[in-house]
């Protein structure tokens, strides 16, 4: 099958340097602030994954002007409240929960209808926790069992809001953020731990915006503007996707990798806390603060001795979407690692915490899943020598790359389907494999 991926060698040692795409959260929110800022935004290295180009093609369509030339991208915005568009027009987001959930804040001053759509994975997720609070803010939408398709229509009038963001869940708590943007007075918001690119990106253009750090949660205090500055922004390269190469080079043998200008983002970084716990040392070199963002390069070397772990629950938030990896490694760690609270797992792109279970299960590892939590006895000699085949994962671009990874690692006859998937947030993730030795 020509879109199913063969892999039937396990990975020679490399000694290499790379540099990953650019950041697709910072990408996409790069996007569609630009798009409300007043003139002309220019990034450098922006992602070009169906994600970020969905995006694109979205705010063109809210009549904004972009221009494309390889990843380098010039949007000219049209001011808070600017965009231009047909009626009935449709929005499709793809697989986008970044894009479709925080567009939605943009449109709160909409003057008309607009259809928000996505592919089958996204029509599966919910949105009811982004349409609850932007209700309150005066925006009406049409929606059934919580899913897409939904319609929303804004409001002349957006009236700030309190909020309470208790699921740790930074795409709801930067929709409310950017919706904010469009109000007359101030918006209080409660957020559990998160993702922090959105303040960081306000700070940096100046808006009004306070941080109230607590230890588990941010009191966050946003007023309305009537302008927004452009930015100029070189993306940094992305710490998930720079995963898929840490993971891979622990797991292997007598291997070391160098991966160049990381966003390492303290609320990203959870699975390098996490690796450390794991007796896994990673040295974070050249250190610089870029417009808030803390990058570095990160030197990765083979692991021979792996801990198994208890993970602290609040680490979850910063590494929600490396639990997969994570859990390749638990399964070559010394002992019974132990994941809890992790049921946000399951609303991703496909139910994440199931398929981490599954795959370990076709590896012959031990684990003991629950609906929020996962138990996984470790096999530090684990090798696989049988046939595994992967497929009907909704597509999810991650479960197919962590297979690529445990395929390479531990060995086998892996079949795994769907490998297009990789488009949605890193489609050089073969060529990558490819300049490290792997002869696909």
């Amino acid at each position: 099958m020509p879109n199913t991926l063969k892999i039937h060698k396990a990975f020679m040692p490399y000694k290499k340097t790379i540099e990953i795409e650019g950041d697709k959260s910072l990408s996409i929110r790069w996007a569609l602030i630009a798009s409300q800022a007043l003139g002309k935004s220019v990034a450098k290295n922006l992602l070009m994954s169906e994600d970020v180009l969905n995006t694109l093609d979205c705010i063109k369509k809210l009549g904004v002007n972009v221009k494309i030339s390889k990843n380098h991208c010039e949007i000219i915005g049209v001011g808070l409240n600017g965009y231009k568009y047909k009626k009935n027009l449709i929005l499709n987001c793809g697989n986008s929960g970044t894009l479709s959930r925080l567009i939605m804040g943009l449109l709160v001053h909409s003057k008309s209808e607009i259809k928000i759509t996505g592919d089958a994975s996204l029509s599966k997720r919910d949105f009811k926790r982004v349409v609850n609070p932007l209700s309150k803010f005066g925006a009406t939408f049409k929606i059934k069992s919580g899913k897409l398709p939904l319609t929303v229509k804004g409001t002349n009038y957006p009236f700030p809001i309190k909020y309470n963001e208790n699921r740790g869940s930074a795409q709801c708590k930067t929709s409310v953020m950017l919706a904010a943007l469009n109000t007359r007075g101030k918006t209080i918001i409660k957020a559990k731990k998160s993702r922090n690119h959105t303040e960081l990106l306000f700070k940096y253009l100046k808006l009004p915006i306070k941080i109230i750090n607590n230890k588990n949660y941010d009191i966050i205090e946003l007023s309305g503007v009537k302008k927004i500055n452009p930015i100029n922004y070189n993306i940094p390269s992305d710490i998930s996707s720079s995963s898929f190469f840490i993971i891979l080079t622990i797991l292997s043998k007598k291997s070391e990798l160098l991966i160049k200008n990381v966003n390492i983002n303290p609320s990203r970084t959870g699975i390098l806390k996490i690796l450390n716990l794991m007796n896994i040392k990673i040295k974070i070199k050249n250190l610089r603060n870029y417009k808030g963002e803390l990058i570095s390069d990160l030197l990765i070397k083979s692991q021979k001795k792996i801990s198994a772990i208890n993970c602290p629950v609040k680490l979850n938030s910063a590494s929600i979407d490396e639990f997969l990896l994570i859990f390749l490694v638990a399964a070559k760690a010394k002992g019974v690692s132990y994941f809890k609270n992790i049921s946000e797992l399951n609303e991703k792109e496909s139910p994440r915490l199931r398929w981490g279970s599954k795959i370990l299960n076709k590896m012959g590892v031990k684990n003991i899943a629950t609906k929020d939590s996962i138990k996984i006895y470790g096999n530090p000699n684990l090798k696989i020598s049988k046939k595994i085949m992967i497929n009907k994962f909704l597509k999810d671009h991650r479960v197919f790359m962590t297979c690529v990874v445990a395929a390479l690692s531990f060995g086998g006859e892996w079949e795994i389907s769907d490998k297009d998937s990789i488009n949605t947030s890193f489609p050089s993730f073969l060529n990558k494999l490819k300049y490290l030795g792997l002869k696909l």
